[in-house]
């Protein structure tokens, strides 16, 4: 939304006045505009004044009101600032008032009341309402839900078995006899040697290493179905025509309570 505001001053020298302390307050200087003092009796001052004079009729509607502000604008000089905001406008109005713009309603209808001087007049252009809707957006992420953690170590356990070892002794008797000697006994009368050599049996452990087991580790994989649900936010707009009876009823309210 754009406001214009008015200002009108007497002398040209009061509207350049204005003028560089709205330049210099900070409003650009291609958002401003002054028109100075027409010259009497030249062609510039007819162009002049039918400028001013639509000016103020687009401004106020042609009526007596724009009629008298544009006679008395004509002897002076207008300058006119394009504002942003109302807040901005509301800033140039003070400023324009603070450097010499005249009352025009007091001007107008000839009073010289010295009361605060008037109000530049603004205007705005189209409002626009945004609509706003939103949307949902539904999307999947992965997420950890557990696990399984394996760990595999070698123990040891005790194991005791029974067997039974045989072992072998030798063992040496001498039994004392008197007899006669056989040709057996002569025929083993000589030098001789004789060996026996005991056994025994002992304990062996061999170790058999053998897969009694395996441990699979798989992954199983499975989908379903979800509904998400969530709401979404919208700028709805309802439209009212105001009809003629209405706006006749709305100003007969204000003027009674006015009164």
């Amino acid at each position: 939304m754009s406001h214009t505001v008015v200002g009108v001053f007497e002398t040209s020298n009061e509207a350049q006045t204005a003028l560089q302390q709205l330049t210099s307050s900070g409003f650009m200087r291609e958002n401003i505009d002054i028109a100075p003092q027409a010259t009497t009796g030249t062609s510039e001052q007819h162009a002049d004044d039918d400028s001013i004079g639509s000016f103020f009729s687009n401004l106020f509607g042609g009526d007596d009101k724009s009629r008298s502000y544009s006679n008395y604008a004509r002897t002076g000089a207008i300058v006119t600032v394009h504002a942003k905001s109302a807040q901005e406008a509301e800033r140039a109005a003070d400023i324009l008032d603070d450097f010499g713009a005249v009352n025009l309603d007091e001007r107008a209808s000839g009073t010289t009341a010295a009361t605060d001087t008037t109000r530049t007049a603004s205007t705005s252009t189209d409002s626009t309402i945004p609509v706003i809707e939103e949307e949902m957006q539904v999307g999947k992420r992965t997420v950890e839900t557990g696990g399984v953690r394996i760990r595999s170590r070698i123990i040891e356990r005790p194991i005791e078995e029974h067997l039974r070892l045989r072992e072998e002794h030798v063992h040496v008797e001498r039994n004392p006899v008197n007899r006669a000697a056989t040709e057996r006994d002569l025929s083993g009368f000589k030098n001789g040697e004789i060996e026996m050599t005991e056994h025994a049996e002992v304990p062996i452990v061999n170790k058999d290493t053998r897969v009694v087991e395996e441990v699979n580790i798989g992954m199983d994989v499975e989908e379903h179905d979800e509904s998400i649900r969530g709401t979404v936010r919208k700028t709805d707009v309802e439209v009212d025509h105001l009809t003629e009876e209405e706006l006749r009823r709305r100003r007969t309210e204000g003027d009674r309570s006015g009164l």
